[in-house]
């Protein structure tokens, strides 16, 4: 994979594990059901559906360097998802996301999210350092980002002259997220995708 992706998800790569109950849940409950471990998080969610419709896609995010990391790129390149530039960290465990939902819904989730709000900018760095782009040539592709990376990192891209070239797109993907996109409702370039 040599070729310069022209889309770039920038965001949370994570895995979900989902348990999924038959009966409505009340707090305190132990219920049978059905747990599964997915390739998740927004920015690998959008990746992997734009590889469904044909659109290869790469991704800037974390994973730590552990098997759980090892066995989340590897599915994330079983999906055709170029993985080249994801940033690795040693000392966190790739990041997780834990759901228990019921016939009504979700009923709670917790987002551990270390190994992202640890990266912050580094995860972009690709698009500084001359890996894709810099700030004399900035990567002329469509960026995508998601509402997880932290509030310093999305306010630290408002006027990056590495970004001038790129379309952005924005996708908070949740509520508690929507506030730290504030930075960027000034960027002419940049278009929001609310859920």
């Amino acid at each position: 994979m040599t070729e310069m992706p022209m889309i770039v998800c920038a965001g949370a790569m994570l895995w979900d594990m989902i348990g999924h109950s038959s009966a409505r849940l009340a707090p305190g409950d132990d219920v049978p059901g059905r747990i599964r471990r997915l390739p998740g998080g927004v920015a690998l969610n959008i990746a992997l559906a734009l590889t469904r419709q044909g659109l290869p896609a790469a991704i800037l995010s974390c994973v730590g360097r552990d098997s759980s990391g090892e066995a989340l790129l590897a599915e994330a390149g079983r999906h055709g998802i170029d993985t080249r530039w994801v940033w690795r960290d040693s000392d966190l465990p790739t990041d997780s996301y834990l759901a228990i939902e019921s016939p009504d819904g979700l009923v709670a989730a917790i987002a551990d999210v270390r190994g992202i709000e640890t990266a912050g900018a580094a995860i972009l760095a690709p698009l500084r350092d001359g890996r894709l782009g810099d700030g004399a040539n900035p990567w002329p592709g469509t960026l995508i980002l998601d509402g997880n990376l932290t509030p310093a990192t999305l306010a630290g891209l408002v006027g990056d002259p590495c970004l001038a070239a790129a379309d952005l797109r924005i996708a908070p993907a949740s509520p508690d997220k929507v506030t730290r996109l504030r930075p960027l409702l000034g960027q002419p370039r940049a278009i929001f995708h609310l859920n």
